[in-house]
């Protein structure tokens, strides 16, 4: 490795980390904790590279990036930061930097990408647009695990590319969020955002509708794997007609569209149409590291709403971590929500997470008893699958009374919707006493809704 790499970040270990490895490296070295130092440096024409945090004593280092390539063209700058949000990410893209690396970072993998900056000349840098009025805060895609900073790493890239975006994940992991975050920070900002479901592609004006409303800005066909056929032909013929000032197309999906395609539920062409890029949104239990992270967020974001500030105890972080999490980001919150609002000491304890856990579903209610086969094969295997989401570690206490619960559940409010909200006629359907159903109605928190229907 050859050339001069200016360092500014007011940690003094990092500095005298990297000053050490790129020096063995063969690189020379000016460190420094100030940016109006960085400046300076850069003004006198001193380095090849820049690697510079974000959060400095005297300034913002990504703020400074502009005034790098304009005194500095083609200069590269990879940028460190302990602010692990989709929106730093973004921010060092949009900034032109020539990479972006979360602390704490990978010192190898750091010297891997320095040495490639060095060898490759950075692009003349483009114009940009207005950066949007938002905050971190307003965009709950955080996390340090590695796949959550290749998902940051990959969005930044396919901001403004002319292609469409299929973005697959299991519910609540935030797809419908990721579509709004790439429309939001892309070119097309300016411009409507339009959610689709089914529901709006019930006749054969919808598409000409949608396109109508969208205006050239961004369409994201909600869990387009719930399309019928018909709605699918509809789509197909929008794309296929979009001529110009064309929407960008996104879509989401909870299935795999490439098995859903082989078994003849989703139409190839349409399936093509949507694959322009593919992204894939870890589960929770596939970062369990980030939840730490994010329940800080829930906790800070629910004391800005009102109420009394609370954290989580090392054991209650612990138990959270070991559970399987089917309702992924979204449960953790209503999980944090609910602890919050009954927890009486200022610190939310091991054995109240564990009674929120064990009030929950554990398992994916998606496909239970759906086919030919009976539904104790179908909750075999899910019950199956449940504990092997574990590793090898068992599922928290209280497992028996989850699993009754998740049957439960939605066999009364089934029961409920067949006749009409009618408790002496559920009971009867049921085969129990009308008191039990009433008391189960409370404990379970199931809502009942009265209303006319035919029987």
């Amino acid at each position: 490795m050859d050339g001069t790499v200016l360092v500014a970040d007011d940690d003094r270990t990092i500095r005298t980390v990297l000053t050490q490895a790129l020096t063995r490296a063969g690189c020379k070295v000016h460190a420094t904790s100030s940016l109006m130092t960085l400046m300076r440096w850069v003004d006198e024409g001193k380095g090849d590279l820049v690697i510079s945090d974000v959060i400095m004593p005297d300034g913002n280092g990504l703020e400074n990036l502009p005034l790098i390539q304009e005194k500095r063209p083609g200069m590269p700058v990879i940028v460190i930061s302990a602010q692990n949000t989709i929106m730093t990410a973004i921010k060092a893209n949009e900034a032109e930097a020539y990479d972006y690396l979360p602390k704490p970072f990978d010192l190898p993998d750091l010297m891997k990408r320095a040495a490639r900056a060095l060898d490759t000349k950075q692009k003349t840098s483009r114009s940009t647009a207005s950066e949007p009025e938002t905050t971190a805060d307003d965009l709950p895609l955080i996390g340090r695990t590695a796949q959550m900073q290749a998902l940051y790493r990959l969005i930044a890239r396919i901001l403004n590319a002319d292609l469409s975006v299929l973005i697959a994940g299991e519910s609540g992991t935030g797809k419908s969020l990721i579509g709004r975050v790439i429309h939001d920070f892309s070119d097309r900002r300016s411009l409507p955002f339009v959610r689709v479901t089914a529901s709006d592609l019930t006749s054969v004006d919808s598409p000409a509708m949608i396109l109508s409303k969208a205006r050239g800005g961004s369409i994201l066909l909600e869990e387009i794997s719930d399309l019928d056929d018909e709605a699918q032909g509809r789509v197909v013929r929008m794309i296929d007609n979009l001529g110009e000032n064309a929407p960008r197309i996104m879509a989401t999906s909870q299935r795999d569209l490439r098995e859903e395609t082989d078994a003849g539920r989703m139409r190839a062409d349409l399936f093509y149409r949507l694959n322009g890029v593919s992204i894939e949104v870890p589960s929770l239990r596939e970062r369990v590291e980030d939840i730490p992270l994010l329940a800080e967020y829930f906790l800070a974001r629910i004391e800005r709403e009102g109420a009394q500030l609370r954290k989580l105890s090392d054991g209650a972080l612990e138990l959270a971590r070991s559970y399987s999490w089917p309702g992924n980001v979204r449960q953790l919150e209503n999980i944090i929500r609910r602890l919050v609002a009954t927890s009486v000491e200022t610190e939310i304890q091991k054995p109240e997470m564990n009674m929120a856990l064990g009030d929950q579903p554990a398992l994916d209610p998606q496909g239970i008893g759906a086919g030919d086969g009976k539904l104790a094969a179908s909750v075999q295997a899910h019950l199956q699958r449940y504990f092997d989401l574990h590793g090898g570690v068992l599922p928290p206490s209280g497992l028996y009374q989850r699993i009754l619960n998740e049957i439960e559940v939605p066999l009364i409010e089934i029961a409920l919707d067949a006749t009409a909200g009618n408790q002496a006629k559920c009971a009867d359907l049921l085969g129990i006493n009308r008191n039990t159903l009433r008391k189960k109605i409370v404990e379970l928190d199931i809502r009942v809704t009265r209303r006319r229907k035919l029987m």
